[in-house]
């Protein structure tokens, strides 16, 4: 198993500096090495307005948000098309059983569908990821 879904959370917290951990090197390393890195039609969404109320609360400047998207944008991100056509679906009953929000949900289900591990710093989808049997990098 090669290949990584990614959350928003994660990404987030390698480009703000006041969010880097110990995870931070980890993830990187995780990265550079997978054949394929995953993440579900609403990321960049999620990205992007993560890096926006960043903005808001002066935890990145306005110069420092397009220069953050340029660098996420260097990693190899496959943009999953199956994403909007599941949500009714699987993700909606792994929704239910693990008492996540359909956007966490797409992650767990993407990591599943891919055979991959999940890399997330939310605790919560952590524990409905390995309920699940996924594999967590973070």
């Amino acid at each position: 198993m090669n290949a990584l879904v990614l959350d928003a959370s994660t990404i987030l917290g390698l480009v703000l500096k006041d969010e880097h951990s110990s995870s931070t090197a980890k993830l990187i390393e995780a990265l550079e090495k997978r054949s394929a890195v995953y993440v579900p039609t609403h990321w960049w969404i999620e990205v992007v307005n993560g890096l926006l109320m960043a903005e808001r609360r002066k935890r990145l400047s306005g110069e420092e948000l397009p220069e953050a998207i340029d660098y996420i944008r260097e990693f190899p991100m496959i943009v999953d098309d199956q994403t909007a056509t599941r949500c009714e679906g699987d993700t909606l009953v792994l929704a239910r059983r693990y008492k996540l929000t359909i956007y966490d949900t797409a992650y767990l289900e993407l990591a599943m569908r891919r055979k991959s591990k999940l890399a997330t710093i939310d605790k919560a989808l952590a524990r409905a990821a390995a309920d699940a049997g996924v594999e967590s990098l973070i």
